[in-house]
């Protein structure tokens, strides 16, 4: 089923190294672009190549006013929303600072691969700003409202290690090792039925904004629509006809038994 992967690889020159509002125009436009020449969109698997996630230009808070800030914010909501709900699974593979909206950014994709030069942090409440690209929501699910607080109160740094341990990344390679195990994943997850896919990337996140009750429901309704896909058919008959168990062959001589 894996026809092509979409590598997509974040360049920071020395003036450049501030992910902005041209960054986060340059996200969205490739997704739609992706989305408009796709032939099979299904087959595709976005692998995120991060050389560098830093924070935003903290310089482009001192000229706007609260509601250019509001807008800002939702710039970034919208870019990053298109990211974890779009069609394509999104592999970010981390080496170096992952903070600020960087790490906002990675937390968007649906799978992490960190190497040993990564490191988290979120220092906008020690310089007098907060979060504004989706970190209160995406990173305080993983790590928990109560160390986020303590993240952005102190400016803590995590190391890859540590980040590892609190979910910010799923997989730590060794260096110069994460391309290569980005591509392996895109490769299996690309093998997954496309329905499949796409319940993963759209239909978990909803649930979990749901109460239990409709949770539940959406869930029978998703696994209604995979389990309709051909797709899902085939890997099934392929599933029990890999783990059937052989008959067993009968010794010889032996007689039956008499009723």
């Amino acid at each position: 089923m894996f026809e092509r992967l979409k590598e997509v690889e974040l360049r920071y020159g020395e003036l450049e190294r501030l992910i902005g509002d041209p960054t986060v125009i340059a996200n969205r436009r490739e997704f739609a672009k992706l989305s408009r020449e796709r032939s099979q969109l299904e087959e595709i698997v976005l692998c995120y190549r991060e050389r560098q996630m830093v924070e935003e230009d903290l310089a482009e808070h001192k000229a706007r006013t609260p509601i250019d800030v509001a807008h800002h914010s939702g710039a970034w909501h919208a870019a990053f929303r298109a990211i974890q709900f779009g069609r394509l699974p999104a592999i970010a593979v981390l080496r170096g600072a992952v903070i600020g909206g960087g790490l906002e950014l990675a937390m968007a994709c649906h799978v992490r691969v960190a190497e040993p030069g990564a490191f988290y942090q979120l220092p906008e409440g020690r310089r007098g700003i907060f979060v504004g690209g989706g970190a209160s929501v995406r990173v305080a699910r993983v790590i928990g409202a109560d160390r986020m607080t303590e993240m952005m109160l102190t400016g803590r740094r995590f190391d890859a290690a540590e980040g590892q341990r609190l979910g910010l990344s799923h997989y730590l390679v060794g260096a110069g090792e994460g391309d290569r195990r980005a591509r392996e994943l895109a490769r299996d997850i690309a093998g997954n039925a496309p329905v499949s896919n796409w319940l993963i990337l759209r239909a978990l996140a909803e649930i979990a904004d749901m109460p239990a009750s409709a949770g539940y429901f959406a869930e029978s309704l998703s696994a209604a629509v995979a389990q309709s896909a051909p797709e899902a058919q085939a890997g099934l008959a392929a599933f029990l006809a890999r783990n059937r168990r052989p008959a067993r062959a009968k010794k010889p001589g032996r007689k039956p038994r008499r009723p």
